[in-house]
């Protein structure tokens, strides 16, 4: 160790019983400004499935699906497969996963809000571009700079909302981001349900209120303070102190500042967080910042999301009615956070998951059930079926809204030491938004390929992350933050490559598994 010092370990020891403080308004303000950065990943998938259902945008941009849309004798399951039709929402996801990696570094070094405002300002250019697109390419352009928007946005909210909010309340606190994906989601079915009317301009408008929520994240992105832990990762420490004591509304955090310090320290001696990442010691984090954000989109939500109007058009609903369709959905979905929001602090992440996992899986099976017997290449669904699939479907949505829709952004953002947790971060959302990509760029060719199996498939893939979480995902029900890295020590099998550490004094190092680390 450089300079004969003490090599840094961390956290040293549990101090969750000394934390003081309470909820301020302060706090609360801030994350509800930093969650509206949720809004505009919110939007986006609300608003892509309306308007690739709009025949006006279809005509100037995709007509050869268009012509097929209006063919009476195509395939009910693939009216709507065209590469660049999926194009057009997957690119977006492409390059928000590129930028989730740029943004980590900055989110590191220069503060959480900067990567915020960073964001705020990338999809409001999106923004712009894609309500004044005049060809396929300024409107591909347009969806490029959203998505750099959404990787800065998803990569900094959820960390500056966990390392802002009290160990107690932090599951609750934390999700103000999945609640303004969700109100995103519905504020943009219903912009979809009222522009469908506007016959030729309609589309852009939907595109364009995008800069709505960017406006609100930029700005209020600007007035936010720095989060005490990143101030403190950054060496400001009397102000991250100050900050502190602001946002507990106390002097009293001795504790928790000790904690934060301790990580800091470890923070700063690792000069290359993604290669940390991969050490074993940091597997047990590594492996819930792909599985989550991989298993909460492999369960097929984005694929209602995404494309409910083209689905539901696909099923024989009308086009009104299938916008109508899917603004319900959005609305239980929105109505669901709030359930989880409620319990996550109460009940725990691990019963929430599961329970939820399990509605899935039903959920799933009885819809492609429905559709098997009942819907064909050339048979639509009756009215009663059809009011089943969309109450089915809703179920579905109530299931994940109140489980894997929040908990896959909130398990992973709270998890990783200091010295990783912008890279973990990032990981997390570089693989929540390839499988996005992935599912979006393939789900009208799979729905095209599988027909009513697609929600088996979907089902499957539900099942098997239901066992990945009883088995290998630990509560973190009121950890602090900073001393997550003491869970893994715990868990039946993580803890075989976490290193137990004795904090006790020997010759001015530490013993770690019985071996002194010394200067």
């Amino acid at each position: 160790m450089a300079g004969g010092g003490v090599a840094p370990l961390g956290v040293k020891k549990e101090r969750a019983a000394q934390y003081k403080g309470r909820v301020t308004p302060y706090v609360v303000f801030a994350c509800l400004i930093a969650a509206v950065g949720g809004s505009i990943f919110g939007y986006d998938i609300g608003i892509s499935g309306g308007v690739t259902s709009m025949d006006p945008f279809l005509q100037k941009f995709f007509p050869v699906v268009y012509h097929k849309k209006n063919s009476s004798s195509q395939n009910n399951y693939c009216k709507y497969d065209n590469q660049g039709l999926a194009a057009f929402t997957s690119s977006l996801y492409l390059a928000g996963l590129v930028a989730s990696l740029a943004a980590s570094p900055v989110t590191r070094n220069y503060g959480r809000k900067v990567s915020i405002v960073c964001g705020g300002i990338s999809f409001l250019v999106g923004a712009t571009l894609n309500a004044a697109a005049a060809n396929l390419a300024m409107l591909l352009l347009g969806r490029i700079m959203l998505g750099i928007g959404i990787g800065f946005g998803n990569q900094a909210v959820p960390l500056y909302l966990s390392e802002m909010a009290p160990a107690h309340l932090r599951g609750g606190l934390n999700m103000m981001f999945q609640l303004a994906t969700t109100l995103g989601i519905f504020t943009a079915n219903m912009i979809n349900y009222g522009t469908q009317h506007l016959h030729s301009w309609g589309w852009r408008l939907s595109l364009g209120l995008a800069a709505v929520p960017a406006l609100l994240m930029t700005v209020g992105g600007s007035l936010l303070p720095e989060t005490p832990n990143s101030l403190i990762e950054m060496g400001k420490i009397d102000e991250g102190r100050r900050v502190l004591e602001k946002i507990r509304g106390t002097t009293e955090v001795d504790a928790e500042f000790q904690d934060m310090m301790e990580a800091s320290e470890l923070a700063n001696s690792i000069e290359h967080p993604f290669r940390n990442i991969l050490e074993r010691r940091n597997w047990p984090q590594l492996a819930m910042a792909i599985f989550m954000p991989a298993f909460q989109i492999l369960g097929g939500i984005n694929s209602i999301l995404f494309y409910a109007p083209v689905l539901f058009q696909s099923m024989g609903f009308g086009s009104n009615a299938s916008l109508y369709s899917s603004v319900l959905t959005g609305a239980v979905l929105c109505g669901s956070t709030l359930i989880s929001i409620a319990l996550v602090d109460k009940v725990g992440r691990r019963k929430l998951l599961i329970s939820g996992g399990i509605q899935m899986i039903l959920c799933q099976v009885i819809v492609a059930i429905i559709l098997g017997v009942k819907f064909g290449e050339d048979k639509q669904l009756s009215k009663g079926f059809s009011i089943a699939v969309v109450l089915v479907v809703c179920l579905f949505v109530l299931a994940f809204g109140w489980s894997w829709g929040p908990l896959g952004w909130t398990v992973p953002s709270e998890i990783f030491a200091l010295e990783t947790r912008s890279a973990g971060q990032s990981i997390t959302v570089a693989v929540n938004l390839f499988f996005t990509f992935a599912i979006a760029q393939a789900f009208l060719s799979l729905l095209c390929a599988f027909k009513f199996g697609i929600f088996l498939f979907f089902a499957g893939w539900i099942v098997v992350m239901t066992v990945f979480v009883y088995f290998f995902v630990p509560e973190t029900k009121a950890v602090p933050i900073e001393e997550m890295v003491l869970l893994w020590r715990k868990h039946w099998l993580w803890k075989r490559f976490v290193p137990t550490v004795s904090f006790e004094e020997e010759d001015g190092g530490f013993a770690e598994n019985g071996r002194a680390l010394k200067g």
